[in-house]
């Protein structure tokens, strides 16, 4: 499990393209490896990957071929930033909301606002997920737990402080990119049991 909280950008240093599967080499200082195994997962933009292999700074991740499908991570070039959260342990705090690392669906970016202080930035996304989108909801975007703005037809809004631009790649995000969305699963589950107990009305 995740909570959202992004603890670092991180680049990537190389990507090995086989068949079918990725493997990544993420960047990250050996201060920030303490406690990290084989076999330890971490979320890189907002998508649950099992670390294969470490380095003094770098670790490497596998991507299969479904998860290349559905993220952004199949887009992913040398020098890209990747936004990446160990994975939680019980007691942490939970500053964000509870996330599974489980990317739904994808989200284009069609507006940035940008003033001195802030960013706005409005998503199109598919219709299929549009029932999971609610004004002041839950969302996770590129693995960042994040409030939900305006909602209209297709669209949602965010609005972001400037300690996510900072920590995140998300202010380095631009027009017509796509970002990674894990629906909150709460929400969802309440959606499609009002769903099931109308249909069955």
């Amino acid at each position: 499990m995740f909570t959202g909280i992004v603890q670092r950008k991180a680049k990537i240093i190389s990507i090995d393209k086989k068949e079918l599967l990725h493997t990544l080499e993420v960047s990250l200082a050996k201060e920030h490896q303490d406690g990290l195994v084989i076999g330890a997962s971490i979320a890189n933009n907002g998508t649950c990957l099992t670390v294969v292999k470490m380095k003094d700074n770098s670790v490497f991740f596998d991507v299969i071929e479904e998860t290349l499908k559905v993220t952004n991570l199949a887009d992913l070039e040398i020098g890209d930033e990747v936004n990446l959260e160990r994975a939680a342990k019980f007691g942490d705090e939970i500053g964000g909301h509870l996330l599974s690392g489980h990317v739904h669906t994808q989200a284009e970016i069609v507006t940035i606002n940008r003033t001195e202080t802030n960013c706005d930035i409005c998503f199109e996304i598919a219709p299929e997920w549009q029932k999971y989108v609610l004004p002041k909801g839950f969302i996770s975007i590129d693995g960042i737990s994040l409030t939900l703005g305006e909602v209209t037809d297709g669209h949602f809004w965010v609005h972001l402080i400037p300690e996510t631009l900072a920590v995140t790649n998300l202010g380095g995000r631009k027009l017509g990119q796509f970002v990674n969305i894990e629906i909150d699963s709460q929400t969802q589950a309440i959606v499609d049991t009002v769903e099931r107990m109308m249909l069955n009305k």
